[in-house]
């Protein structure tokens, strides 16, 4: 659905150009982790899609909800070096738009 299509391989293909992002090391203390910011941010959006669609069947949110979790685990393997570290602000910005870009590929598979 939204993690075999094209458009979510260009998105993988986008975040590896910018991957080097994930090179610096926050210097400031936090309580969070990229793995929460990321799974806060997927969560979030995933809601949105479904307070937009309040209509959609059992079995699609069943089927988005396995999307985002696959979301999810992508990113995992693919930052698994920084994973666990503090985000920068910079690294969080880019996480919004990565999410965001990640979400529109949900609203196009529900319009579908």
């Amino acid at each position: 659905m939204v993690v075999e299509s094209e458009g979510y391989l260009a998105l993988i293909e986008y975040f590896t150009e910018h991957l080097s992002l994930f090179e610096n090391v926050s210097t400031d203390t936090c309580t969070e982790t990229v793995e929460d910011v990321v799974t806060d941010m997927v969560a979030s959006n995933l809601m949105v899609v479904f307070s937009q669609n309040p209509d959609i069947e059992q079995d699609l949110r069943f089927k988005l909800m396995q999307e985002a979790d696959a979301v999810v685990e992508d990113l995992s393997e693919v930052l698994a070096g920084a994973w666990t570290r503090c985000p920068t602000n910079e690294q969080i910005t880019f996480l919004e738009d990565y999410v965001g870009l990640v979400k529109n590929l949900f609203d196009s598979a529900i319009s579908q």
